[in-house]
């Protein structure tokens, strides 16, 4: 099927990328301000209440998409519990280029999870292109020292990043394998609420679990406010709708190629915002990430 990139389906994938680049610099800026798995209950409850008005019919008994409730209760803790509650643990430590950068080696982990777990063969293109992103990491993770590679001087955030980034393709993968009928899955509102019936609780548990450990600190005001309203409204449910539709119309190869644009968002962003300008590693890296996704999926 031939898809057409159009400038109104570009600037929906160009969108997507940017509210989630947004979505990690304002994680780091508010990362002294609450606790992260807390920082991602909350969001979680602000985007179910926005949704709830397009996606009520969900929480009634009779509705289709309960007969495939383990399913949604595992998109759920994939996608809502463990990738943002980790992407908001990594910017304790790491930067938000650095985090998305290191996210941007999705490709590689799809790969990965593809063919040992779902049994999907993996070409030898495919194997130079996720080579490629892999050096872009591994630039990252030594910061443009290679030395600190066999020191093994790793930043705890990068690896929760690298955590939240594998999470992420099971999501993936378990979304490609989908069993419930296309007419369940059209409504894009049910479907992400449905993500989210899960996503709260196990994101809520995890919250307990901090709160447990006596991080209970929350400095309450408007930075914090606003910071809230932004990744429940952005990130959480326009980025969702913008990716999809995106998607739909211009198809997956094409928009994956877009989802790059994150990590040069967060930079530009970074050093407006935080300070945090990027450094010549960070350049090579993207290209090297970007370079093994071109290598990857050329046929």
């Amino acid at each position: 099927m031939t898809h057409k990139l159009t400038p109104g389906t570009a600037a929906l994938l160009v969108l997507a990328p940017l509210l989630w680049a947004g979505n990690a610099v304002v994680g780091r800026l508010v990362h002294e301000l609450v606790p992260p798995l807390t920082l991602n209950f909350l969001r979680w409850v602000l985007a179910f209440a926005l949704l709830l008005p397009l996606a009520h019919g969900v929480l009634r008994p009779g509705n289709p998409l309960w007969a495939h409730w383990r399913r949604y209760a595992l998109l759920g803790l994939l996608g809502i519990g463990l990738y943002n509650a980790l992407q908001y643990m990594a910017l304790q430590t790491s930067t938000p280029i650095n985090v998305t950068l290191v996210g941007s080696s999705m490709p590689v982990w799809m790969l990965a999870v593809g063919a040992v777990f779902f049994g999907v063969s993996v070409t030898r293109r495919q194997f130079a292109g996720a080579a490629l992103s892999m050096a872009g990491v591994l630039l990252v993770l030594s910061r443009g020292e290679w030395s600190q590679l066999l020191a093994l001087r790793l930043v705890l955030g990068d690896v929760f990043m690298l955590l939240a980034t594998i999470s992420w393709a099971f999501y993936s993968w378990l979304l490609v394998r989908t069993s419930e009928p296309a007419s369940v899955r059209a409504d894009w509102a049910a479907f992400l609420m449905a993500q989210l019936v899960f996503g709260l609780g196990w994101s809520g548990s995890l919250a307990g679990l901090e709160w447990a450990s006596g991080r209970t600190h929350i400095a309450w005001g408007w930075p914090l406010a606003a910071a809230l309203a932004f990744i429940a409204v952005g990130p959480a449910v326009v980025a969702y709708r913008c990716w999809g539709v995106g998607v739909q119309r211009a198809g997956p190869a094409v928009a994956g190629f877009f989802s790059n644009l994150t990590p040069l968002f967060a930079a530009l962003m970074s050093a407006a915002f935080l300070g945090e300008p990027p450094r010549l590693f960070h350049a090579l890296a993207f290209a090297l990430i970007v370079g093994g996704i071109v290598v990857s999926s050329r046929r």
